[in-house]
């Protein structure tokens, strides 16, 4: 067992490595933070100035270095905007990111597992149908479409829930829902075709012919055995509601990181969009980390691999 997360560990650490290069090699390429950072009306001897208190001159490889150190410190420099700290900048919206995804999560669970699982025991029929059909619709409907639609309906024509901010349960729902129904449609149908290839297994039938209930057949053996895929796109999608948050959070006002990093983008703000990335990236690669370690629980053969 220490073996395995030690080597996962590894991955993980090469991964954000690379990441951080990534990002950093990207905004370097963008031009001249001091033509950014500095007002219209600098000299040319003030920018050349500028540049080398601010490093700008040193060789790119230099540049990384120093970005990677402060990085491991926790300081990815000042934001050009709120003169403040970009990593303090960034923690201080993780809360509601995590809130947004986490509720976004939950409401996919609650509807894409029972869905998929009676979708695949009740198979051909109406109930299979009807599930399929929404689960397309809900990965055909876009992000910006939906989360709209939901207030023009529910804010705008009946004005039962707010159209944006973030407060009380009532500012969670519509956005947890429009970012939730995307994903609720992936479970769903990785559900069902987990759950189909599960109940087709010999141990099943054996089960069955034993005179064993349908429901601990479906939730005990067969629902535990088909989990693998299911707990990895669960895994996959939550670190894609932590970072594909941004146009939910935009159409909703929603405080968190995906807005913030929109806003940085359009101000220039390398400081903070640099912490944004490289934090939102940190956080999927430990969720895929507590993934692995759950395969390990489900399949103990994993560790033998």
């Amino acid at each position: 067992m220490k073996v395995y997360l030690a080597r996962r560990l590894a991955q993980s650490l090469l991964v954000l490595l690379g990441v951080s290069f990534i990002v950093f090699f990207i905004l370097y390429l963008t031009g001249d933070p001091a033509l950014v950072l500095l007002p219209p009306d600098a000299s040319a001897e003030d920018v050349q100035k500028f540049r080398e208190a601010m490093g700008f001159n040193d060789p790119f490889i230099v540049q990384y270095n120093r970005f990677l150190l402060g990085a491991l410190r926790g300081n990815f420099g000042q934001s050009v905007r709120h003169g403040e700290p970009a990593f303090h900048l960034v923690i201080e919206r993780m809360p509601a990111t995590f809130e947004l995804a986490g509720a976004a999560m939950l409401v996919a669970l609650c509807l894409a597992i029972p869905a998929g699982i009676v979708s695949a025991v009740r198979r051909n029929t109406v109930i299979d149908y009807v599930s399929t059909v929404v689960a397309l619709l809900g990965q055909s409907m876009p992000t910006f479409w939906l989360g709209i639609m939901l207030i023009l309906v529910f804010s705008v024509q009946f004005n039962l829930l707010p159209s944006s901010g973030r407060g009380s349960l009532e500012h969670l729902v519509l956005p947890a829902i429009t970012l939730g129904l995307f994903t609720t449609a992936r479970i769903t149908r990785l559900t069902r075709s987990g759950m189909l290839e599960v109940l087709s297994q010999d141990y099943i039938r054996t089960a069955r012919a034993k005179g064993v209930s349908d429901p601990p057949v479906v939730w005990k053996h067969a629902l535990k055995n088909a989990a693998i895929p299911i707990v990895t796109i669960v895994g996959i999608e939550l670190g894609t509601l932590l970072g594909g948050s941004v146009i939910t959070e935009t159409i909703f006002a929603w405080p968190g990181v995906g807005r913030l990093s929109v806003q940085a983008i359009y101000n220039r703000d390398y400081p903070v969009v640099q912490a944004a990335v490289f934090l939102l990236s940190s956080t999927f690669v430990f969720v895929n980390l507590v993934v692995d370690v759950l395969y390990t629980y489900l399949d103990p053969r994993i560790l033998l691999r």
